[in-house]
């Protein structure tokens, strides 16, 4: 095996477009998006629709009864953020329920719900932001709910792998299993459910926190044990829009979304990294091996000081915490603790012609979260409760009343310092996504890679992270085969415990969208490893 080269391995080239450009993980979300940029919305109000069409077509990956985050760059230059994640139960604590005997969260049905933060962060994106009414935005949407849209590959074995827990919950069996089986590859899924409640929500989107909805909601989680009181579920409609964080790597500025998502742990890695890459070979052994301790040390500090509602991370931006971690890094333990990279999320990409950018991202959790709906509405629940809160009293991230849990969701998008648009994009993967994240970083800056060689480049993850379930997991760094057996075997020399995942096994679906200013010309990539697509208009 010889050592990748972006030469060798270019795969096809960028999309290229003079005026904007989409892409996401499906060719018919990339294709609603690029309709809506044709037809002169703004780049949120495609993210806005296509964020609404990935809930049919990655119904595992995202829904309305998950989160969603984006960061904007408005053509004045000026970036911020939405950030929909939600509370635990009011009820509910480490303490109370240790003493129950549970020794960690359950992660799936009642106990693993969290408020639902992404209809919160649609609402306020749109308001902030869109230039179309949310019905006109979401009516494809609905006639595709209703047409039903065929299944896919990855469909398919989303539902063959969770077919039992979809079975049990008659909402999700009436759309995904409509026929009492796993779905053939073409078989239409209608959710006719499903299409009245983005009907119903398109019109008042915070109709699911309030109301005869939300009541329904919350007396379908007491029933299975969960305390919510009702308060915790209207108050996670709110989603201010925010200021994003930003740091600075090589000639650029990385702007990122803020607690509770783990977008400043891509700052801290950038950081740490920043010059220590220039000039080396991408992918390269060197490189690998930096980017890799660069993400233990931020999963470390992570599980050691980080909470949804603390400022811990700042402290760890400063220019003297960097200078120390930095000297530390060779040295460093292994992460004393994390979690796999099982579950599932999406996102896209949107740029207009006026330069307004959005990278969005949205997920139920795990694979169709915790697997359970509200009945009559084909909404499914998320499980970020059970997977991000840990039952560990007096942890920054223990579960506690009206706190969020950690997240893995984040956006990216990097700006020159006059504050023009160079790239934006994102990954899904759990807490993969904030190293791949910064290994994209790293292939469009350090490496001057396009941006379709830079979602195919072969990616590398230190495994575990820092989520709840899999807390104490022994660290390996899995890596794809096309790094090449020389690199392969110079990072077990150095100490890491090497896995091979095969040539494109590591996960994640990465997504680009480049921007030359000179020429006023767009570049975008969509990941192999999915059935993403870019579409420039």
């Amino acid at each position: 095996m010889q050592a990748w080269s972006p030469a060798v391995e270019a795969g096809r080239g960028p999309t290229v477009a003079a005026g904007g450009m989409v892409t996401s993980s499906s060719p018919v979300v990339s294709r609603l998006g690029a309709a809506v940029l044709a037809d002169g919305g703004t780049a949120v109000d495609a993210a806005l629709a296509m964020t609404a069409m990935a809930w049919l077509a990655l119904p595992g990956q995202c829904g309305i009864g998950g989160d969603a985050f984006a960061v904007v760059r408005e053509p004045d230059g000026r970036v911020w953020t939405v950030n929909g994640s939600g509370y635990g139960p009011d009820g509910a604590s480490a303490e109370a329920y240790l003493d129950e005997g549970l020794t960690a969260l359950p992660m799936g049905g009642a106990r693993a719900v969290a408020t639902p933060g992404a209809l919160g962060a649609l609402a306020t994106l749109h308001a902030a932001g869109g230039t179309r009414d949310l019905g006109e935005l979401w009516a494809p949407v609905v006639a595709a709910a209703r047409a039903g849209l065929p299944c896919t590959v990855k469909n398919r074995a989303d539902i063959a792998e969770h077919a039992d827990a979809l079975a049990a919950d008659d909402g999700l069996r009436r759309w995904l299993m409509p026929a009492g089986r796993v779905p053939s590859v073409g078989d239409r899924l209608p959710a006719e459910e499903l299409a009245a409640s983005i009907e119903r929500l398109a019109a008042d989107p915070l109709a699911l926190y309030r109301g005869a909805l939300a009541e329904q909601a919350v007396e379908l989680l007491r029933a299975g044990g969960a305390p919510f009181s009702g308060d915790e579920w209207a108050a996670g409609g709110t989603v201010p829009a925010e200021d994003a964080i930003s740091a600075p790597y090589g000639d650029l500025v990385v702007h990122q979304t803020p607690p509770p998502s783990p977008g400043w742990m891509v700052l801290h890695q950038a950081g740490l990294l920043d010059e220590l890459l220039t000039g080396l070979p991408t992918c390269g052994a060197d490189a690998v091996h930096l980017l890799a301790l660069a993400a233990r040390r931020a999963f470390r500090d992570r599980y050691e000081r980080c909470g949804s509602d603390t400022d811990a991370w700042r402290t760890l931006l400063t220019a003297d915490a960097l200078a120390r971690a930095r000297d530390e890094l060779a040295a460093q333990p292994l992460v004393p603790g994390g979690v796999g990279m099982a579950g599932d999320t999406t996102s896209c990409v949107a740029v207009d012609g006026d330069g307004q950018a959005v990278s969005a991202i949205s997920s139920l959790a795990f694979t169709f979260g915790a697997r359970i709906s509200l009945p009559g509405t084909g909404i499914a629940l998320n499980n970020r409760l059970g997977r991000g809160a840990y039952l560990l009293p007096g942890h920054p991230n223990a579960l506690a009343p009206r706190r969020k849990p950690l997240h893995t969701l984040n956006a990216w998008l990097l700006t020159d310092r006059a504050g023009r648009l160079r790239h934006v994009g994102n990954t899904p993967g759990g807490d993969g996504q904030v190293q791949w994240n910064m290994q994209l970083i790293s292939h469009l800056v350090d490496g001057g890679l396009d941006p379709q060689t830079a979602v195919a480049a072969p990616r590398f993850t230190v495994h575990p992270g820092s989520d709840a379930d899999a807390l104490g997991g022994t660290e390996t760094l899995q890596c794809e085969s096309r790094l090449g057996g020389a690199v392969l075997a110079e990072l077990a020399v150095r100490g890491h415990d090497v896995r091979d995942v095969g040539p494109w096994g590591a996960g994640g679906s990465a997504l680009v969208v480049s921007v030359d200013p000179e020429r006023g010309v767009l570049a975008g990539g969509a990941d192999p490893r999915q059935d993403g697509v870019a579409l420039g208009v």
